[in-house]
C-alpha cells in the first residue's frame, strides 16, 4: 500500500473527538476506530465485525486480540520506522499491545487519545519504548 495514501487517510481524522468503540470520521473514534476508518478509506468494507471491548482493558493485560488482528489483516515489518505503518503499543506494563496509531513520519504518529481525540504526536522515547510491533497495510487487490 502506498504510504502517502495511508498518511492522507489518517490525517483526515485529525480533530475527530475521542469516543470509545466508535469509528466515525468527525464524530468520534478510539485508537482502533481510527485504524478501522483508515482501512475503510483504503479498501472499503471492514474485513470483520469488531466485538465490544472494555475501555480500560482491565484484566486484559494478556489479551492478544489487538496483536492477532494486526497479524491477520496487516503485514509485520522490521527495520526502520516508515510513514504509513500501523504501530502497536504496550501500555501500563502490559505484555500485549493495548493502543495503536499510524506513523506519518519516522518520528511522528497519529492516534486517538482519550480527552484529546485524534491528534498528531511525536514518537518520543516514552512512546518508542512501548512499541510492540509495526505493520504495513496490504496492497490493494
Amino acid at each position: 500500500m502506498n504510504a502517502e495514501l495511508v498518511v492522507r487517510a489518517a490525517q483526515a481524522w485529525l480533530g475527530t473527538p475521542y469516543r470509545h468503540q466508535a469509528s466515525a470520521l468527525g464524530a468520534g473514534c478510539d485508537c482502533l476506530g481510527l485504524l478501522r476508518g483508515v482501512w475503510r478509506t483504503l479498501y472499503g468494507d471492514e474485513p470483520v465485525l469488531v466485538p465490544p471491548y472494555r475501555m480500560d482493558r482491565r484484566g486484559q493485560e494478556r489479551d492478544p486480540a489487538l496483536r492477532l488482528a494486526a497479524e491477520r489483516f496487516l503485514i509485520a515489518v522490521e527495520g526502520p520506522a516508515q510513514a504509513g505503518q500501523a504501530v502497536l503499543f504496550r501500555l501500563g506494563g502490559t505484555a500485549e499491545p493495548r493502543h495503536c496509531g499510524i506513523l506519518i513520519a519516522p518520528g511522528r504518529f497519529i492516534h486517538a487519545q482519550e480527552h484529546l481525540g485524534v491528534i498528531e504526536a511525536n514518537l518520543t522515547s516514552g512512546w518508542a519504548k512501548r512499541v510492540s510491533g509495526r505493520y504495513r497495510f496490504p496492497a490493494q487487490s
